[in-house]
């Protein structure tokens, strides 16, 4: 397990970015996860006329302008995936992969670009439905397993669960050459619905269906409602008050994640006023 943070901050684009900043001048140790290369929704924007003091600049000129920033105040972006948050009491823990992390408070600027759970996704989650299945492949020894991965990085993690499970399904949602253990069975279909009574047991495809124990799915990013458990969701966005607190004590959030308008500088802002948020109630526990 790696050290405890004061904070937490799930997301690289303008929200998680200008959390970080905050936390950095506040003197508060944190850990940012996200892509180094920031957004891709970013670089593609034509031109940028709302965000004040950057007017008529492009989405790539203004990506620049955020990397530039974040160099100069040596700010480390970790490029790991974070499965689960699970609120602790007085901290969170998070599950990357083979790893944990620890902090006291965490902040969400995940976006909007997740991808929509599947039918039963929700229903049978920690009951045979997962994020991590590298985490969570010692449950399913000799048993049936079934991975639906949106890329690439999927590949590893089944040839590993196939040392272990009975049978391991894969099903990519992208189209590649394949470098998969030859245990594994590869399986190019549309996942339709997850099935089962007090835990899975079918995995339904467009044409197929599969008797299966467990159901992996291994996204580029997960919704804020499956990421955190409890989290108290509205209209499909995080439910927060103006000072960004969620309904889990010491968890905020920012940024499109929490609703419209989907802009850059208002979610610049709201990271500001979350990081300040998570400042406060860290000086408030001591």
């Amino acid at each position: 397990m790696e050290k405890r943070y004061d904070i937490a901050i799930i997301g690289s684009g303008p929200a998680g970015l200008s959390a970080a900043l905050n936390a950095k001048i506040r003197n508060k140790s944190f850990i940012i996860f996200g892509n180094k290369n920031l957004s891709s929704k970013l670089q593609k924007a034509p031109k940028v006329n709302n965000y004040l003091g950057f007017y008529g600049v492009t989405g790539e000129e203004l990506k620049e302008k955020f990397i530039d920033h974040i160099k100069s105040m040596d700010i480390n972006i970790q490029e790991e995936r974070v499965n689960n948050i699970y609120a602790m009491g007085e901290y969170f823990t998070l599950m990357v992969n083979e790893k944990m992390y620890e902090a006291k408070a965490v902040i969400l600027a995940t976006g909007v670009e997740y991808t929509k759970a599947l039918e039963g996704e929700e229903e049978f989650l920690g009951k045979g439905v997962g994020y991590c299945a590298t985490c969570d492949a010692p449950l399913y020894k000799d048993k049936v397993v079934s991975i639906i991965s949106y890329n690439k990085e999927g590949e590893k993690d089944a040839s590993y669960v196939s040392e272990l499970a009975k049978s391991v399904y894969y099903i990519p949602m992208y189209r590649d050459v394949y470098n998969i253990n030859d245990k594994v069975n590869i399986i190019e279909d549309k996942p339709i619905k997850i099935k089962g009574n007090q835990k899975v047991e079918k995995l339904v495809l467009k044409d197929n269906e599969l008797e299966t124990d467990g159901v992996f799915l291994l996204k580029d990013s997960i919704s804020p409602k499956q990421l955190v458990p409890g989290l108290k969701i509205l209209d499909g966005h995080v439910e927060v008050d103006r000072n960004m607190q969620t309904s889990i004590k010491g968890c905020f959030a920012a940024g499109d994640c929490v609703g419209k308008p989907y802009q850059y500088i208002k979610a610049a802002g709201e990271g500001n006023i979350a990081s300040l948020s998570a400042v406060a109630y860290l000086d408030s526990l001591k």
